[in-house]
């Protein structure tokens, strides 16, 4: 016969008068041993009834319930079914129940005899785990019941163990009989016990009180050092795998999991920030189920007060219930409050993450339930802890990555290094050697006819020039590169820009056939805020690249077009050579050459379109490079500025003029002017 009912709640209730108190399992034990040696003290007979919870409960009591049954014939023993204790009849009586019975919850003692009456009717509490992931300890185990002296209290306790015997022996039913008639008075009166005679001595309630007092200080001791335990235990684990790792992503999951479950929070979440930062994309969280989840979400910190109120003051943020109108921080609750119902947030906890009393991230833990959650000085002690360490492992992951980013520069600047030296040596080696032989033939030669004089002095005073502009382009991108630099900006017509830009082409180039270029300005473009000079050089060194590249039987276009409100686009277009997909974002670095080095068919340093980069971006624009791959032509783009409110009326036409007109520039038959 298994029966669900605590006999407990059927005293309580048939004894609504009874108010039920806490008591730790030492105290229990105390309390039984006394009642015991009580019993075996007496000389009386006496009722005893006891029942235990496991077997292994009633074996450490098996020989003093032999003793006690040397005293009295009516000694019965309750305890689930296990391999030494089954129903039987033997020195006192045993009576197993089944494992699903309530009373494998309870710890139950009741002492009937002629001038001593106590019962003991307690049930085990559920228990609270010391340790996550622990069990807890036997000495912290607490029970809720009654504990009295009173007679009527110790007969309605027994009587109702005695039905629950007979349920499940009734053969024991004849000696049940002879048991409530010797100590079970029906007549007996609740008022009996309502004067205070019934109640415990007062010796062994001090005793009870002190040992209570004593299972309380320890109770505490063990929670104090369960809770040191765990704070140690997860910042040792985060402390690991900050030393394992370098990775702060990978950081972040471990640490809000762990965090997470340490805490048993509804949401967990631990990102990186900074004071400027204006939203971050959730990338890592730990997560109860039934909550809905934050992961790739976008989440405000420039809208938050609460994230204001961190910043400025680098102190931890506990709120126990968002709702609450009495918080302190109501004023910034308010205006959020949107956003905590939408991720339904009830208590709300905000640790920074700080280096230096610089802010670098933020843990927060949310709690969702309907009830709300007081975090405790435990919990924000041990967060605070891994906060301290997730600190360093920011300030780690950003040393990581800056060190990676400074060997990557030293890498590129060990590059430009190879390559300079390379390209120098040979873009001056080979001017010095005209140079050299032109001398020396000059100086050893008197009787050189003067037309291969004529010659000699020509080329030697070319390749000097090439030397110079060699020297000039490096001491120019050196001055670009190093913001030293004096920009004189003005409002200039795009056309003039360009007329002068074929000018100094044309004025460079000797009688070789060259590529036609070809000229696309709208009649009406507005004016650019620019400086002249380094605009025109801009064009000059595009033109000149795009020549270089393009057979004499190509064509160069220069198309100019408004690209945006506030910007022109200016095109330099050719159909040569062209250029690689894959190279189109490395043409504009320092010493790129699309032929290699030492091995190219036209001359040059890989600096023109380095410099032209420099240029254009110093004057507020941008610039980029378009082809289809090799021998289909490339296109050149760069954006400048535009002169508010001022157009460039030079290439306006009168109304009557419908016709193109081509155009020459003085001495370059080669460029048509289109507008």
């Amino acid at each position: 016969m298994s029966n669900s009912t605590s006999v407990v709640e059927e005293l309580l209730s048939a004894i609504p008068q009874l108010r039920p108190s806490l008591y730790f399992k030492t105290s229990l034990t105390a309390l039984s041993h006394a009642m015991e040696d009580h019993v075996l003290a007496g000389t009386a007979k006496s009722l005893v009834i006891a029942s235990f919870q496991q077997e292994r409960f009633y074996l450490q009591e098996a020989n003093r319930y032999l003793r006690i049954a040397e005293l009295s014939d009516q000694v019965y023993v309750l305890s689930a079914l296990g391999t030494s204790f089954v129903s039987r009849s033997e020195n006192y009586e045993t009576i197993a129940f089944d494992a699903d019975d309530a009373l494998t919850q309870e710890w139950h003692l009741v002492v009937i005899g002629d001038d001593y009456n106590a019962c003991l009717i307690c049930r085990e509490r559920s228990p609270e785990p010391l340790i996550h992931g622990g069990s807890t300890l036997d000495q912290t185990r607490r029970f809720e019941g009654i504990w009295t002296q009173d007679r009527f209290v110790s007969q309605q306790a027994a009587a109702l163990l005695l039905d629950r015997i007979v349920g499940y022996r009734p053969d024991l039913s004849d000696k049940i009989a002879i048991a409530r008639q010797a100590y079970i008075d029906p007549t007996l009166a609740s008022t009996a016990r309502l004067d205070g005679s019934g109640g415990p001595d007062p010796f062994t309630q001090r005793l009870v009180t002190y040992l209570q007092a004593g299972q309380y200080k320890l109770l505490k001791a063990y929670k104090a050092i369960s809770a040191q335990e765990r704070r140690e235990r997860l910042v040792n684990s985060i402390t690991s795998v900050v030393r394992q790792s370098l990775n702060a992503d990978e950081i972040f999951a471990k640490a809000a999991r762990e965090l997470g479950q340490a805490l048993q929070v509804c949401r967990c979440l631990i990102y990186p920030c900074s004071a400027t930062d204006a939203t971050l994309v959730i990338a890592h969280q730990h997560l109860n189920n039934g909550v809905e989840s934050l992961l790739g979400e976008t989440w405000p910190l420039a809208t938050n007060p609460l994230f204001d109120y961190v910043q400025d003051t680098k102190e931890i943020v506990a709120i126990a219930d968002t709702q609450a109108r009495d918080s302190p921080f109501r004023q910034e609750l308010d205006a959020i409050q949107p956003l905590i119902e939408r991720w339904q947030i009830l208590s709300w906890l905000i640790v920074p993450l700080t280096y230096q009393g610089r802010l670098v991230g933020l843990i927060e833990l949310h709690h969702c339930q309907p009830q709300p959650y007081e975090w405790s000085e435990d919990d924000t002690a041990l967060v605070d802890a891994i906060a301290t360490q997730l600190s360093v492992a920011i300030i780690q992951a950003e040393a990581y990555a800056n060190l990676q980013d400074l060997n990557q520069q030293l890498a590129a600047l060990d590059r430009t290094r190879a390559n300079l030296i390379a390209i120098t040596g040979h873009e001056l080696r080979t001017p010095l050697s005209t140079i050299q032989v032109c001398l020396e033939s000059l100086a050893t030669e008197p009787d050189m006819p003067n037309e291969l004089r004529q010659i000699m002095l020509q080329s030697a005073l070319e390749d000097a020039e090439r030397m110079r502009k060699l020297v000039q382009d490096f001491l120019t991108l050196s001055r670009l590169e190093s913001g030293r630099v004096e920009w004189n900006l003005e409002s200039l017509s795009i056309q003039e820009c360009v007329d002068l830009a074929l000018s100094s082409i044309h004025g460079s180039q000797d009688n070789a056939k060259t590529p036609t270029i070809k000229v696309k300005i709208p009649k009406q473009v507005p004016l650019v805020r620019a400086d002249g000079e380094w605009l025109v050089e801009v064009l000059a060194k595009l033109l000149d690249n795009a020549q270089k590249f393009t057979p004499p039987t190509g064509k160069i276009t220069i198309q100019v077009t408004r690209s945006s409100p506030t910007h022109l686009q200016v095109t330099v277009a050719d159909t040569g050579r062209g250029i690689e997909p894959s190279r189109l974002n490395i043409v504009f670095d320092r010493f790129y050459q699309e032929e290699g080095a030492l091995r190219r068919t036209t001359g040059g340093t890989g600096l023109g379109l380095a410099m032209c980069r420099q240029i254009v971006e110093g004057l507020g624009g941008t610039i980029w490079a378009e082809s289809e791959g090799k021998n289909k032509g490339s296109q050149f783009h760069f954006t400048v500025p535009i002169a508010q409110g001022k157009l460039d009326g030079r290439n306006h036409r009168s109304a009557g003029s419908t016709k193109r007109q081509p155009a020459t520039l003085p001495g370059n038959p080669s460029v048509l002017l289109d507008d």
